[in-house]
């Protein structure tokens, strides 16, 4: 008998910090990802820049996409990052 496997959901998700700065991740669960972060204990780069907010997130269909997604936009500036969360 054949072991399916579910399907799982990544998303790729930028955050707004305190000092406005702009964090870009990945995650299964966003909400979970987000309270971590405000939490002191999502990231080394939000543990000092708290709260952060979400501000845009997008779904992918496996961990590789969200990120190879996540690797792109790493490389964007600040300006375009902003611009994203705009369109949304």
């Amino acid at each position: 008998m054949a072991i399916i496997k579910k399907k799982e959901k990544w998303f790729l998700y930028l955050v707004r910090c305190s000092d406005e700065s702009i964090y870009t991740g990945i995650t299964k669960n966003v909400d979970a990802r987000i309270e971590k972060h405000n939490q002191g204990r999502g990231a080394k780069f939000t543990a000092s820049r708290r709260p952060v907010a979400l501000m845009y997130q997008e779904k992918h269909k496996n961990r590789v996409s969200a990120m190879k997604r996540e690797i792109e936009i790493k490389r964007w500036s600040k300006n375009k990052k902003e611009n994203l969360s705009n369109r949304s």
